[in-house]
C-alpha cells in the first residue's frame, strides 16, 4: 500500500485487499465457530466485497441496493442478510424476491410487514444495549428489551416466520471487553424467557463492533483496545449461551471497520499551512488538507486519523489545528482535543499520507459538498482477475 500512496500524483484512497484478507484470516483463527457478514456500510467498494467473498465472507446489507451489490460477488442470496431493522414494505418485497430470507426485526410492526411481504422467512430480534465503551453507541434508534424481543418472536412463530434468533450491537469501535459479557448476559436471560413459551432460537448474531487497531482518540493518543480480552470474553458467551440452549446453537458476527479500516489509505495533499489570531488573541495555526469531513475522513470529530508527510521527514514542526478544505466548520479535527504536530515548512501540494481510514471513506463520501469532488479509488494486492497475485 505504500508503494500506491507513493507513486500516486493526484489525491485517492488505496484499499490493500492483502491486508483486509489477513485481517479476515485472524478473526476466524480467533472466532472459527462464528460465520462472517461482513457490514458492507463500511467499505462498499466491489474489489473488497468480491474479496471478502471468496474468502468464504457473507454480508450483513442495509436495503435492497446493498443486496443487489452483494449478489454482484456471486455470493449465494443465503449468505446475505437484511440487517436493517427499519424498511418499508417495498424495500421487504424488493429483498424477497432477491432471494433474502434473513431478516432483522425489533417491532411487531415490522414482524407484520415481513409476514406479509416475505412470508416463511427468518427472524432474529435485535436486543437493545447500552453503547457505553464506544465512540459511537448504538443505543436509541435499533434495538427493543428483552420483554419486546418474546412478543416480537411470539408474533414471528404465529405469522409463520421463523423465529430464528438474537441479535446485538454493542456500538461501533467499541473500546471495552465488557460491553460483550453485557450483551451476552442480555442474550442468555431473554433465552430462557424464549424457551420458557415453546420458542428455541437456532442463531445468535453478535453484530459489530470489533474495533480497528490504528486510529487515535481525539487528542491524538493510540486507542489500544485489549483486543485478545474481547475474543476471550466472546468465546466464552459462546459457550454459556450454547450451555442454556436446547438446541445447537450457530453465531454470526457482522465485522466492519475491524476488517478495512487499517488496511486503506488516503494520498491527499496539503492546501496551506496557516497561522492567525483568534478574537481572544491567541494564535493558531491551522493546516488545510484536500480531504475532509464531506470526502473521505467523515469520523474525524469522533477520532483522529495519523498522518505521515513523506516528502518532508525529519523536518521541524509546529502545532496545528487539522481541517479539510470545503466551508463548514464541522470539517475539522475535533479543536477541543488539542493540535496535530505537522511540518514547519509544509507548502501547498505537498503530499499527505492519512492511514487507517479505511472504514467509512468511501461510504460516507458526498456527492461534492461545496464543489468537492468525491475521492476516486485504487486497490492493490489480493488476487488479480487471473488468479495470480496482484
Amino acid at each position: 500500500m505504500r508503494a500506491a500512496l507513493a507513486a500516486a500524483t493526484e489525491d485517492t484512497i488505496v484499499y490493500d485487499l492483502t491486508g483486509i484478507g489477513r485481517q479476515y484470516a485472524a478473526l476466524r483463527a480467533e472466532l472459527p465457530d462464528a460465520e462472517v457478514r461482513f457490514a458492507m456500510k463500511a467499505c462498499p467498494v466491489d474489489e473488497v466485497l468480491g474479496h471478502l467473498a471468496r474468502l468464504g465472507s457473507g454480508f450483513d446489507a442495509a436495503g435492497p441496493q446493498e443486496i443487489v451489490q452483494a449478489l454482484r460477488t456471486g455470493v449465494a442470496p443465503g449468505l446475505i442478510h437484511y440487517g436493517n431493522t427499519v424498511k418499508s414494505d417495498r424495500n421487504i418485497a424488493d429483498a424477497y424476491r432477491l432471494g433474502v430470507r434473513d431478516f432483522a426485526t425489533d417491532s411487531r410492526e415490522d414482524v407484520a410487514a415481513i409476514a406479509e411481504h416475505a412470508p416463511g422467512s427468518a427472524v432474529f430480534c435485535r436486543l437493545a444495549t447500552t453503547g457505553d465503551g464506544a465512540l459511537w453507541g448504538l443505543s436509541h434508534k435499533f434495538g427493543c428489551s428483552p420483554e419486546d424481543a418474546l412478543r416480537v418472536l411470539l408474533d414471528a412463530r404465529d405469522a409463520g416466520l421463523v423465529p430464528s434468533g438474537l441479535s446485538v450491537h454493542v456500538g461501533s469501535q467499541q473500546m471495552t471487553p465488557e460491553a460483550w459479557g453485557e450483551a451476552i448476559g442480555t442474550i442468555a436471560a431473554t433465552l430462557e424467557a424464549l424457551h420458557r413459551h415453546g420458542v428455541v432460537p437456532e442463531r445468535i448474531n453478535l453484530g459489530g463492533g470489533l474495533p480497528a487497531l490504528g486510529v487515535l482518540d481525539r487528542h491524538g493518543r493510540p486507542l489500544e483496545p485489549p483486543l485478545d480480552k474481547m475474543f476471550t470474553v466472546i468465546r466464552e458467551g459462546m459457550e454459556r449461551l450454547r450451555a442454556i440452549n436446547p438446541a445447537p446453537l450457530s453465531f454470526l458476527l457482522e465485522p466492519g471497520r475491524h476488517l478495512v479500516a487499517d488496511h486503506g489509505a488516503i494520498r491527499a495533499h496539503a492546501a496551506r499551512l496557516t497561522s492567525r489570531h483568534r478574537a481572544d488573541g491567541t494564535r493558531e495555526d491551522w493546516l488545510y488538507l484536500s480531504c475532509g469531513k464531506f470526502n473521505g475522513l467523515y469520523e474525524m470529530d469522533q477520532l483522529r486519523y495519523r498522518l505521515e508527510f513523506p516528502t518532508r521527514p525529519g523536518e521541524p514542526l509546529v502545532d496545528a489545528v487539522v481541517a479539510g478544505p470545503t466551508c463548514d466548520s464541522d470539517d475539522a479535527y475535533a479543536q477541543q482535543g488539542g493540535s496535530v504536530r505537522v511540518p514547519r515548512t509544509i507548502a501547498s501540494g505537498d503530499p499527505v499520507w492519512v492511514h487507517s481510514c479505511g472504514a467509512y471513506a468511501v461510504a460516507y463520501t458526498t456527492q461534492g459538498f461545496n464543489g468537492f469532488a468525491p475521492l476516486p479509488y485504487t486497490c492493490v494486492g489480493g488476487p488479480a482477475p487471473d488468479g495470480e497475485s496482484a
